[in-house]
């Protein structure tokens, strides 16, 4: 009689061959740069620190200007990638390892790379979204398909993340009111946005030490518009003068308004409105390779605004064995971190704080 599996047997089998495969191979399924430089040390016979270190240099261009930084940088990217193997134990439906913030302390990554300043309240034109029709949403939508995102930016070693929340949000509206998607400064908020909460001391958008993106929008009311990329390029620094120049206005805040935390108002908004302005926590962003993320457990202290630009239906997990339905995040931190610059994370539980802080603006018809 020929042997008989049971579907346990079968299921485990699967599980186990499914999750080698992943581990094994995950660098290559989001990159084609070298593959084991893309995946989580863990095994000190797949590669050890020394070489891995070697090729991080490489992929990330590193230099180091004396032997006390290179070694001292080198035992922080070691207790990275142990962290990474814990992020990877932890959020097992994405794929952590090496990215280009791997030299860097917690401390660091979140000084340089964040700025997102949570404690300011909302400003008082930021009106609640009406509540909309969620009947016939699509299951998937991504508004890089529609022509409403503009390329990934790179905000550099400034904790200016707020401003490019703005501003993708703001060419998303420009994008739906004209026809035209315009890339639009985020310099200018860093030198000219000073917004502050009235009740609240030293609570002020202030450039690369943080801000808050519907803060930005007031400001950005206020003042008349923002300029283009072109006529007011980023600098990565806050320390020259404003030069706004409202003559070469190229987008202007009509309203803008907070969107509940029903994560179908929240697509609702996406899909009638454009990309939406949000914060998140990014502890684990600075491990993040690819995949859909959904750690078991994560923050939600909001430190990092980013850009919400569609959502999807059917990303596999292989380690839970379902289908998970995510968010499509848009980041400012070049395309050689995360998939080409976006960030998946799973919706449905307010992971990471993501449906915490969500924002929708129009953009006046001109």
């Amino acid at each position: 009689m020929a042997p008989r599996f049971s579907l346990p047997l079968f299921l485990s089998l699967l599980f186990f061959l499914t999750t080698s495969f992943t581990f094994v191979f995950a660098g290559e399924d989001v990159s084609n740069d070298e593959p084991l430089i893309r995946q989580v040390v863990g095994d000190d016979h797949l590669l050890n620190a020394d070489h891995h270190f070697s090729l991080f240099k490489k992929r990330f261009g590193k230099s180091y200007s004396s032997k006390e930084e290179h070694d001292y940088r080198f035992s922080v990217f070691k207790a990275n990638m142990r962290r990474a193997s814990r992020h990877q134990k932890l959020d097992p439906s994405a794929v952590h390892g090496a990215t280009q913030f791997s030299d860097l302390t917690p401390a660091e990554f979140r000084r340089n790379f964040l700025g997102l300043r949570s404690k300011l309240k909302l400003p008082s034109h930021a009106n609640k979204a009406p509540i909309l029709p969620t009947d016939d949403l699509p299951a998937d939508f991504d508004w890089r398909e529609h022509g409403a995102v503009s390329p990934v930016k790179n905000q550099g070693s400034c904790g200016s993340c707020w401003s490019f929340s703005t501003t993708g949000a703001l060419e998303g509206a420009k994008f739906l009111a004209t026809g035209k998607l315009v890339s639009l400064s985020e310099q200018q908020l860093v030198d000219c946005d000073h917004e502050c909460d009235p009740e609240e001391k030293d609570s002020c958008d202030s450039g690369c030490s943080g801000g808050l993106m519907n803060s930005a929008f007031e400001y950005t009311l206020k003042a008349g518009g923002l300029m283009r990329e072109e006529d007011y390029p980023y600098t990565g620094s806050d320390r020259g003068t404003c030069n706004f120049d409202k003559t070469k206005v190229a987008a202007k805040v009509a309203n803008f308004s907070v969107v509940s935390l029903d994560e179908e108002q929240i697509a609702a908004n996406l899909v009638k409105n454009g990309p939406l302005a949000v914060a998140i926590n990014a502890v684990f962003m600075q491990t993040y390779v690819g995949g859909v993320s959904c750690p078991y457990i994560c923050s939600k202290r909001l430190d990092h605004g980013v850009l919400l630009v569609g959502y999807g239906s059917l990303g596999y997990s292989p380690i839970r064995m379902k289908e998970k339905p995510y968010w499509i995040i848009k980041n400012s931190w070049g395309e050689n971190w995360g998939e080409k610059g976006f960030y998946k994370i799973c919706r449905g539980r307010n992971i990471c704080g993501v449906d915490s802080m969500v924002s929708t603006v129009a953009a006046v018809h001109t």
